[in-house]
């Protein structure tokens, strides 16, 4: 089938939804909060079930021309003694593929650059929806791809869900010269991570309780293994991300509405999308990305689930019968597809998470030695 669709949030799973439902006919607006698209952050990691999507988005030739695999990555104590592989050589015999390290600029411009082909896709930006009758005028579908914080979320699904702090601050970063090893070091109660992103430069992130400053987090890693104190030492902290770690919490039931919510008319800021006369009551609305699942970075998913969503919900679209009993026929569809694998996927993360930053490491490195590479 194909419709008319508001995509509410240009970020990954936002250009790449706009992206396949274009592919499959739709006629597709994107709406952006900010003046620019954020370009900022470090590296993606992009599984081969999410290149797979990305290639039937006609997005994998550029994914492929600046990314790097990710091979080879341990997991280390503070003094650099192996514990443990990152299971990195079975995904890449089971799939056929490697993992893929991308920097995040590079694949916003690659999805960008798809949507620019069609010519017809716009891309307004500044336009901070509150509400969803300005964006569900005239539309057949709303998508809310906004973010954790996502306005499309509540005003159709309510505030039962939303951000919560897991009580870490997480910080990222991109060092000038490249690592000789790989993997993820785990200490007490802080980790430091480090991966390929391009030639020449090396991907990193870290958390370390009480590290507000840059020399603080220098500090916190000083007497680590090499090259964890280079590394911090080759990045300018003026490009240095520090970020709170939140998810999503309590688990959405849904993932999408083919009715009527809490939401009714609401207003809009200056600079956003103005209300409109329509009973966005009743326009269908899906979310995707973190707006559906948000999850803390440990896996490193956030972007592949977004992506996976994407393309789910683009093909359920696509294959789905023409008029408004089709359209919930698919969102049902890609709610049985999606809903159960990403919560899993935000489950184990945040239980990873606490694996990670225990203070009992002699119980977690020893569970750790005896894990399959």
């Amino acid at each position: 089938m194909t419709g008319t669709a508001t995509v509410v949030g240009a970020g990954i799973g936002g250009l790449a939804t706009a992206i396949g439902l274009r592919r499959a006919g739709w006629t597709v607006t994107v709406l952006e909060r900010r003046t620019e698209l954020e370009r900022y952050g470090a590296a993606f990691g992009i599984h081969p079930t999410a290149q797979s999507a990305l290639d039937r988005l006609g997005v994998g030739d550029a994914l492929r021309d600046h990314a790097v695999p990710y091979r080879d990555a341990h997991i280390r104590t503070p003094d650099g003694t192996p514990i443990g592989r990152i299971p990195l050589e079975r995904i890449e015999r089971t799939a056929g593929r490697p993992e893929l390290l991308i920097s995040r600029p590079y694949l916003i411009d690659a999805l960008l650059a798809a949507l620019e082909t069609f010519g017809d896709v716009p891309l307004k930006l500044g336009e901070r929806v509150t509400g969803l009758d300005a964006p569900a005028a005239g539309a057949d579908l709303l998508v809310g791809a906004d973010g954790i914080r996502s306005a499309v979320r509540t005003a159709r699904f309510g505030d039962r869900s939303g951000p919560r702090r897991i009580g870490t601050a997480a910080w990222i970063g991109i060092a000038d010269f490249e690592s000789p090893v790989h993997g993820e070091t785990w200490g007490s109660g802080r980790f430091f991570g480090m991966t390929p992103v391009e030639p020449g430069r090396t991907n990193w992130y870290a958390t370390a309780a009480g590290a507000t400053t840059a020399e603080e987090l220098r500090a916190a890693f000083a007497g680590w293994h090499d090259p964890v104190p280079r590394i911090l030492d080759a990045t300018d902290p003026a490009t240095w991300i520090r970020y709170e770690m939140l998810h999503l919490h309590p688990a959405l039931p849904t993932f999408v509405s083919t009715g009527a919510g809490p939401a009714s008319a609401a207003s809009s800021e200056p600079g956003s999308a103005s209300p409109a006369s329509s009973d966005a009551g009743h326009t269908p609305v899906a979310l995707v990305g973190d707006a559906a699942h948000a999850m803390t970075p440990n896996l490193g998913q956030g972007a592949c689930t977004a992506i996976l969503d994407a393309d789910a919900l683009s093909r359920a679209l696509a294959a789905a019968p023409p008029g408004p009993a089709g359209v919930g026929r698919a969102l049902r569809a890609y709610d049985r597809e999606r809903r159960r694998s990403a919560r899993r996927t935000a489950f184990a993360s945040r239980t990873l998470h606490r694996f990670m930053s225990t203070e009992h490491t002699r119980l977690r490195d020893a569970v750790v030695r005896r894990l399959p590479g």
